[in-house]
């Protein structure tokens, strides 16, 4: 009986754990789909969906002319986010393709929550976004099937 008991409180922390881990794919309030994922010994993000209303499919709003035709599907939005535990991680970059601008940022899982924050300088001047696990599997687009 013990066993038994153990047994289920062992699947029950890792069931918490996974839902915790900031890992995997996240959905933010506009409805495009992120993927956060290790890259070298860092954390980075990248689009892997386009919500069907993004005003743009390419990287307009980059502050190099030479870039603005990139796909913004499988761009590498986020990086260099060091993991603190598996909820945590900050220290990193984030640029936002809506306004082309670049943000330092760190964030943190709690449930099916993402909180993702961007800031210039220090965290009391950003603006905090929540994004959430997706609720069916997501149909990556073609560049970001690589993640």
């Amino acid at each position: 009986m013990l066993l038994a008991c153990l047994g289920a409180m062992a699947g029950s922390a890792q069931v918490r754990a996974q839902s915790t881990n900031m890992m995997g794919d996240w959905v933010e309030p506009a409805g495009s789909v992120l993927h956060v994922g290790p890259c070298g010994s860092a954390v980075c993000l990248w689009i892997v969906s386009l919500s069907n209303e993004a005003k743009a499919k390419t990287d307009i709003y980059n502050p190099d002319a030479s870039l603005r035709s990139r796909a913004l599907c499988g761009l590498k939005i986020g990086s260099g986010f060091i993991l603190r535990d598996a909820t945590h991680a900050t220290d990193g970059t984030l640029y936002d393709p809506k306004t082309g601008n670049t943000y330092r940022g760190m964030m943190s899982a709690e449930g099916v929550t993402l909180n993702l924050r961007g800031y210039v300088s220090m965290p009391l001047f950003g603006r905090s976004q929540k994004w959430t696990r997706p609720a069916t599997p997501v149909k990556a687009c073609a560049v970001a099937s690589g993640h």
